[in-house]
């Protein structure tokens, strides 16, 4: 018998009229719709006038359940799958599917459509040419931590999504770890509300906390500035000596003779200065 496929339908995340004919299309053709809650799902679908089986496929069924979905398709059965708002498989369960889709040789058919995301970023008003998403915040402090510190050096721009009882704390990590860098909080997004406020960290953490924060945000952050990279690792060489400033190079990938070169340019400093240097201390002359 010839498998089924998945399809990954991307829903509206406020406005109904966001959806596409294509993923319309497709909802009413499908034999099975797995969805995060049947209920709000239910809404969307009576709204369209589509009526098709249901099955709920969420974070705390996706081990049992997506084992079973699987057996649909491998039954022949073409299945739709569908977040409660947005694009599945975006910090949501789906993603889990579509590895077990990979494993078992099925057909996964990405459908286009709304993603918060996306849609933040082209309005934040900060670079969209090189981005990094990262997602929730864990709720424990420790992890919360540990993943601002393992992206505060990135020159990226920046994106989280987050929810309004979290607002302030997160924003808070993130000013301290950070710094005041610029953000772009973005809310509500094709909803009724929406709105976006560009402004920095420190004035975010002030503002918030007089005004107690509603709806659905993702932020919006620039990354670490070259200048300011680039400063803290010249500081951060002055700390080195010039044969330990070769070496780390020299662990970071770099051969000896290019690891040599980089230091003198780093530290203002003739190259050949810096290999006699080198030599002195090694003993290494190549």
């Amino acid at each position: 018998m010839e498998y089924g496929k998945l399809y990954l339908c991307a829903t509206p995340i406020g406005n109904l009229d966001d959806i596409s004919l294509r993923t319309l299309n497709i909802l009413k053709s499908v034999d099975l719709i797995a969805c995060e809650d049947t209920r709000h799902s239910l809404k969307l679908l009576t709204h369209f006038e589509i009526s098709k089986p249901l099955t709920s496929y969420f974070e705390h069924n996706k081990a049992e359940k997506g084992l079973k979905i699987i057996n649909e398709i491998k039954e022949g059965k073409n299945v739709a799958l569908i977040t409660d708002a947005g694009t599945p498989a975006i910090s949501d369960p789906g993603e889990d599917l579509v590895k077990l889709c990979a494993q078992n040789n099925i057909d996964v058919i990405p459908v286009p459509g709304p993603a918060a995301l996306i849609n933040a970023l082209i309005v934040s008003g900060l670079p969209t040419g090189r981005f990094a998403f990262e997602g929730f915040l864990s709720v424990n402090k420790k992890s919360r931590f540990d993943h601002l510190e393992s992206v505060k050096n990135d020159t990226r721009t920046l994106i989280f999504y987050e929810a309004p009882h979290k607002l302030i704390r997160t924003l808070t990590d993130m000013a301290k770890i950070f710094g005041d860098r610029k953000i772009s909080l973005v809310r509500e997004i094709t909803k009724i509300h929406e709105e976006v406020r560009r402004t920095t960290l420190f004035e975010a953490v002030k503002f918030y906390s007089e005004n107690p924060p509603k709806g659905e945000f993702v932020l919006v952050i620039e990354g670490k500035s070259d200048a300011e990279l680039s400063q803290e690792r010249a500081e951060e060489y002055e700390n080195l000596t010039v044969t330990e400033h070769i070496n780390l190079l020299i662990s970071e990938g770099y051969d000896k003779k290019t690891a040599i070169k980089k230091a003198a340019d780093l530290r203002n400093l003739k190259k050949r200065d810096v290999y006699n240097e080198y030599v002195k201390n090694t003993e290494e002359e190549f």
